[in-house]
């Protein structure tokens, strides 16, 4: 049995007396303004009409004020016994509390104070908040309830709807971009039969009807390969993404990235166009290309510089991966100097590829404020890139580093699928002998290609970690409006 605070009570009792006299959820209400519009209006509109959630109220013999919300502003209203009616104006005082829905109609006029204020000529009640807000309004103040009551947080919190807000706004410009430059935005499954397209640990799931296990998708881009093999020039998607990896501030296993494909293009090309369509919406945005990240201040503004992931390791560490070019060797020089590395998957597990991808994450990438293009990743930690024409241990890759955080990955695309198959090959052996984050066999995929793919490169953004660096979040929770949470009980 479900056990209720006093205040709770209360309101319980009062929403059965509302019943025996009006219908306390009635199922709508015309407006003519949303609340941050009716703020713009001039002294002396009337009939303007408004709704929102009761935020703040004060109750008092003849005239009351209350301020009601929505997700873009708040505004205040004043209720007189003169212009509602004695029997309006008593029902308010009786039976309406803070969190309650109101919709009021009446003239917009400005207090002494400079107010903007809803003189109410009427007003209709909207729904009852059986629960009170958060104490005075203060909102909640401990991260976890922030993120399992992100609801209440949104009512409380400016700061938190403001971010909320701007990612939904990051967002329409990132697809208007995309349109304006000839990008086809297409879905893909989430539901995978081989959890391709990218190194990571897959969720596993059961499909009743067909009685086969299947794969949460980790990337979208073999399938947007294909749509590329079927004709799609340019083409991407805004995917939400699964991979049954670690959680920290910058991590999280369920995800949502933009992943694009252009045909006839290289990694160079995208180098161009990436930079140019995050420079082109965040001075859109924000007025400036210096951005404050914490205490810092990052400065995204001309060519941002391109470094080898040899060069890089290299200068935070005492290991050349040229000279240690297979995983004994390098791990060997790992414990030789003495390097802790946190890995899920025992060391001794990973290929050559996964280990220098950790050894960069633990000694390199948290040095990096950027932004820098991070280039030339070797072969075995890209099964899906298109090798360099003169160095064939390496690829054609770059991804966008900023604040010791990976923004972008993207590659000119392998084309060839006899070369594809021996990769996946390999990456299947791997995963054979315990490496949980090499990719498997896909002769689907493979298939596809077959049939001929142009030249092709494709890139992959992390929006969540995005709109986390340019919201100066502290968490990637912050930023996700439902995070998930483990059951309280």
């Amino acid at each position: 049995m479900r056990e209720f605070t006093d205040q709770e009570k209360v309101r319980r009792d009062t929403l059965e007396t509302l019943r025996t006299i009006i219908n306390p959820y009635p199922d709508h209400f015309v407006r003519t303004h949303e609340i941050a519009d009716a703020r713009l209006l001039e002294d002396g509109t009337t009939d303007v009409k408004v709704a929102g959630r009761i935020v703040l109220m004060r109750k008092m013999g003849k005239m009351s004020f209350l301020t009601i919300q929505d997700i873009k502003g708040k505004i205040q209203i004043s209720i007189k016994i003169d212009m509602v009616g004695e029997e309006a104006y008593d029902f308010f005082k009786k039976y309406i509390d803070i969190g309650d829905f109101i919709g009021v109609c009446g003239e917009v006029f400005t207090t002494h104070t400079g107010e903007k204020t809803i003189r109410a000529a009427s007003y209709e009640f909207l729904g009852k908040a059986l629960k009170p807000l958060p104490e005075k309004f203060h909102g909640l103040t401990d991260t976890e309830s922030i993120y399992r009551y992100r609801y209440l947080d949104l009512i409380t919190s400016e700061e938190s709807r403001n971010k909320f807000l701007f990612r939904s706004k990051f967002i329409k410009k990132l697809r208007d971009y995309l349109d304006k430059e000839g990008y086809i935005e297409i879905e893909t499954p989430i539901l995978n039969n081989k959890p391709s397209g990218a190194t990571a640990k897959p969720f596993i799931t059961h499909h009743n009807a067909l009685d086969i296990d299947l794969y949460l998708r980790i990337a979208p881009e073999t399938y947007l390969k294909r749509a590329v093999v079927g004709g799609f020039t340019k083409v991407f998607e805004i995917a939400r993404c699964f991979r049954n990896e670690g959680m920290d501030t910058t991590h999280l296993q369920d995800f949502t990235m933009i992943e694009g494909y252009g045909a006839y293009l290289n990694y160079k090309d995208n180098m161009k166009f990436l930079q140019n369509m995050l420079q082109s919406i965040i001075l859109d945005l924000f007025g400036t290309l210096e951005i404050k990240v914490g205490d810092k201040l990052v400065d995204l503004s001309g060519t941002w510089p391109v470094v080898s992931f040899r060069d890089l390791i290299l200068q935070y560490s005492n290991i050349d991966i040229k000279v240690y070019n297979t995983k004994e060797s390098l791990l060997n020089k790992i414990k030789e100097d003495k390097i802790e590395i946190d890995s899920e998957t025992p060391l001794e597990n990973l290929g050559y590829g996964n280990l220098v991808d950790q050894l960069y994450k633990k000694v390199a990438r948290p040095n990096v404020i950027g932004p820098i293009y991070l280039t030339e990743h070797p072969i075995d930690l890209s099964p899906l890139a298109r090798a360099n024409d003169d160095d064939k241990t390496i690829t054609d890759r770059f991804q966008l580093v900023i604040n010791g955080a990976e923004i972008i990955n993207a590659y000119s695309e392998l084309v060839d699928p006899v070369d594809q198959e021996q990769r996946l090959l390999k990456q299947a052996a791997l995963k054979a002998n315990g490496d949980e984050e090499a990719m498997p066999m896909d002769y689907d995929y493979i298939e596809a290609m077959e049939y001929g793919m142009p030249p092709i490169s494709g890139w992959g953004m992390g929006l969540d970690r995005l709109v986390q660096l340019l919201t100066s979040s502290e968490n990637i929770k912050d930023v996700v409006m439902f995070p998930l949470m483990k059951p309280k009980d």
